[in-house]
């Protein structure tokens, strides 16, 4: 249980850090972490007009600039408009909460974050899918529960978490109670 909350956590914060940008953030901000991300091959440059005019509304401050940004920031930028384009009100809400968060973090965090988020993203899936199973977990719980679990997994040498981290490993997914 405790490797569940370990796990949950870093994918919590790792989302935090991979929201969308909103409107109002400055363009050197946009999205940061997908320009970070690697890509599977360098993406030819996209011309300022193919853009939607939705997201030449969202990119207006990168527009002078456009030509000679690198096409793989070129692509993170209208893939990342055109996400933000497709979400709900509340969706970008929360992105906005969640950039505001990852913002305030010391890069040291943001950091760690995206190099937990990178180890996440070379599970397999079936692993990924373990991990996702146990954040949502963790997040239906009570809140004291949590708290107490945070609190245990503060407490252990690094040798007991990772004890811990094993044991659940090797345990059989919990028994989910029929609806």
């Amino acid at each position: 249980m405790i490797r569940a909350w370990f796990v949950c956590a870093s994918l919590l914060a790792a989302a935090a850090g991979f929201a969308q940008t909103p409107v109002s953030t400055p363009p050197e901000a946009v999205p940061s972490a997908a320009a970070q991300a690697p890509t599977p091959a360098p993406a030819a440059p996209r011309a300022w007009n193919s853009l939607s005019p939705q997201q030449q509304q969202l990119l207006q401050s990168h527009q002078g600039e456009w030509n000679s940004l690198p096409p793989d920031r070129q692509q993170a930028l209208a893939k990342g408009s055109q996400r933000w384009i497709s979400m709900t009100p509340q969706q970008r809400s929360s992105a906005q909460q969640r950039f505001t968060q990852w913002r305030a973090m010391p890069p040291e965090q943001r950091q760690l974050l995206r190099q937990r988020w990178q180890q996440y993203k070379s599970l397999p899936p079936e692993r990924q899918q373990q991990v996702r199973e146990s954040f949502n977990r963790f997040r239906q719980m009570p809140p004291e529960r949590r708290m107490q679990l945070r609190q245990q997994w503060r407490q252990m040498t690094p040798e007991q978490r990772h004890r811990a981290v094993q044991s659940q490993r090797a345990a059989p997914p919990p028994r989910r109670a029929p609806r």
